[in-house]
């Protein structure tokens, strides 16, 4: 939600900033006002509406654009990242993090707040002046109720109420104010005001939306006037004269349209100016690109659904939607051997590609009829082709035999529906009793449909099966649309990779990871020089490196980043530390600066624990120069850990506590925050 207001607030400030600089000053207050008002309701709208991916600057994850129809793989939990070792101590990082939280929930809070207490007060503006309006002696003139008021308030209007004293004013002034008010009415000046004010409720804190407010009311104040100077009957230096005449201490409220004082030199100023030159209507283009602009950088992109064929490779996916209906309307164009049909009915709308050997007697260039038919039913068309583009109607006859054959096999269809789906993707029946001899014998239409889509053949079952026997119905979907087939899975296990299981495969697939990652993997953890000291803690946590491969590719870890602490010292750095190193983005140059220091033989695990705190060798260095003896790197972890930082520790100093000790200041501090 706040993102959203966020971003709403960004196009009114950038929408304000461009009337300012280039809309202001023009006479053309009819086009300025609908431009002002476009620009409020675009603000809304204009974050919520997609973009296709090729014109969005954002970026979404390629898995968004892998569509599975049905892939529930539990076993991939088993292959998720490990997180590196954290010591229970809470840290400063997660002490911002936990903070960052707070001020975030708290400003959600204030948001609404503030939206509760400006609608609160659009209420009761609205209910104030309704009383009036129904309150006071009126005045009915047509379809405008003149209402008359007391004491010194400037003139208003609101709906098609007029506000006035009459005993305040003579009466050409008082003709005069009441047919501006009435320009107002006819011209329904109220809405836009209300639409501003319920802009201003949920953009409260934008100080741009309550300058917006006041540029609109400017413009009504212009347009109006403008309208008056074109009665017969006003007088230019008359009009400007009244003016001058309501001026009056006491304002009306916002709702209301009125003879704005505040605005009095301004609106005389405009009175006076040269009219605009039609040819600089040039500026209000320049609005389309802008908004153009902003939906393509903010804006979320059109997600286009995608699967991936059997060598990995991304084509587009036959889209085939529950909501289709038995009849319609089709648009159909013809490439070469296949026909490529648009079926639309009420507001769904889906896609499939037909060879053209599968239908009969297309009618060309006359009205005519043509049929396709398959094991699940018929699909009847009516229309005509011009040359490789149709149009017509359609209307699909289920096979009631069909239905009940897939029914002695265990797959139900409920309805025609469910038949219409099966019919698009061509289902057979053979195609079920194919799955059963291969061992899948309890299937449902939810399980085949996918199967059938992505074409998983008794071949594919075959070769996969002779690398996994056990397959599970639900994995081979995954399978298919990664593109697994079974030299994938042998490359794997010849690499070292002997047990891995299907989840296992779908992981390091989905990731990239290939057989040469593996053993590139291996040779980075193995390839370690004997003669070299090991300055990293030794590798006897019993690491499983098959189980980190996807972390490693996860994280980016490669050869590379391995070597390039081999060459500082680090022979033989376990997984666990790898992962937790990369994680906390512990590089070499980070290394380095300790080492410069005179830090030379810090453990794995401890640069760990350094990095979470943020530590640096000038950091070590300040601790050092509050003149404690025998200091460590792990004495500082903990105090920087328990927020007894240099700062703390000289203000404790100040106030009398002098200790040798590090430790007694971080039991001080822990005294403290208990």
């Amino acid at each position: 939600m706040i993102p959203y207001i966020l971003y709403t607030a960004l196009i009114l400030s950038a929408c304000f900033a461009f009337y300012k600089l280039l809309l202001q000053k023009e006479t053309f207050f009819h086009l300025n006002r609908y431009i002002l008002l476009s620009c409020m309701v675009l603000a809304f709208i204009l974050p919520l509406v997609p973009v296709p991916q090729q014109l969005s600057f954002r970026k979404i994850d390629a898995e968004k654009n892998i569509t599975l129809v049905k892939a529930p793989v539990e076993n991939l939990t088993s292959t998720a990242v490990k997180e590196p070792t954290v010591q229970p101590t809470l840290t400063e990082q997660t002490k911002q993090v936990i903070n960052v939280d707070v001020l975030l929930k708290c400003l959600v809070y204030l948001y609404w707040f503030g939206v509760v207490i400006f609608g609160l007060n659009f209420l009761m503006q609205a209910v104030i002046l309704l009383f009036r309006a129904n309150s006071k002696s009126v005045i009915q003139d047509g379809k405008f109720r003149i209402v008359e008021i007391t004491g010194d308030k400037a003139p208003c209007s609101f709906g098609n109420n007029i506000f006035i004293n009459p005993e305040k004013y003579e009466w050409e002034t008082y003709s005069q104010i009441l047919l501006h008010e009435k320009i107002h009415i006819e011209q329904k000046h109220t809405i836009d005001l209300l639409l501003a004010e319920i802009v201003l409720i949920f953009q409260w804190f934008n100080p741009f939306a309550w300058q917006w407010r006041k540029a609109l009311e400017t413009n009504l104040e212009f347009l109006t006037d403008d309208q008056m100077l074109q009665q017969d009957n006003v007088e230019k230096e008359s009009y400007q004269f009244s003016l001058l005449q309501v001026a009056a201490p006491q304002f009306p409220l916002s709702l209301t349209t009125n003879y704005n004082q505040s605005l009095l030199k301004k609106r005389i100023i405009m009175m006076n100016s040269k009219k605009s030159n039609v040819h600089t209507t040039w500026k209000y283009f320049f609005l389309v690109p802008l908004m153009v602009l902003f939906a393509c950088l903010f804006n979320q992109p059109a997600a286009q659904s995608q699967t991936l064929n059997s060598k990995g490779e991304a084509q587009k996916e036959t889209a085939i939607q529950n909501g289709m209906k038995t009849d319609g309307n089709w648009f159909a164009t013809i490439k070469g051997n296949s026909i490529e049909i648009n079926f639309k009915s009420d507001e769904n709308n889906s896609s499939s590609t037909f060879q053209l050997s599968e239908i009969s007697n297309l009618p060309r260039d006359k009205q005519g009829e043509f049929t396709l038919t398959r094991e699940a039913g018929t699909m009847y068309f009516t229309g005509k082709f011009e040359g490789d583009r149709g149009m017509g109607t359609y209307k699909f006859t289920a096979n009631k035999d069909y239905s009940t054959a897939m029914r002695k096999e265990g797959v139900e269809l409920a309805n025609d529906n469910d038949l219409l789906v099966f019919f698009m993707i061509n289902v057979k029946v053979s195609y079920v009793q194919m799955l059963k001899k291969n061992g899948y014998t309890d299937l449902d239409k939810d399980q085949v449909i996918p199967l059938a889509a992505l074409d998983v053949n008794e071949a594919y079952i075959t070769s996969i099966k002779k690398a996994i026997p056990e397959i599970d119905l639900d994995n081979l979907v995954p399978f298919k649309s990664l593109g697994i087939d079974k030299a994938f899975i042998e490359e794997i296990r010849s690499s070292g990779y002997k047990d891995v299981s299907p989840g296992n495969i779908i992981a390091l697939k989905s990731q990239g990871i290939d057989a040469k990652y593996i053993s590139d993997f291996r040779s980075a953890k193995n390839n370690n020089d004997s003669n070299d000291k090991e300055v990293s803690s030794n590798n006897n946590d019993n690491d499983n490196s098959d189980d980190d491969i996807i972390a490693f590719k996860a994280l980016n870890i490669d050869k590379a980043y391995v070597d390039s602490f081999k060459k500082l010292g680090y022979k033989n750095i376990s997984n666990s530390d790898l992962i937790g190193m990369k994680s906390l983005n512990v590089t070499p140059e980070y290394v380095k600066s300790f080492q410069n220091a005179g830090f030379q033989n810090i453990e794995a695990e401890n640069l760990i624990a350094l990095k979470s705190q943020d530590i640096t060798p000038d950091l070590v260095k300040e601790y050092k120069s509050l003149g404690f003896e025998d200091l460590n790197l792990e004495d500082i972890v903990g105090a920087k850990a328990t927020g007894t930082t240099p700062s703390y520790i000289k203000s404790m100093k100040a106030k009398g506590h002098n200790f040798k000790s590090l430790d007694r200041y971080v039991a001080l501090k822990a005294l403290a925050n208990n």
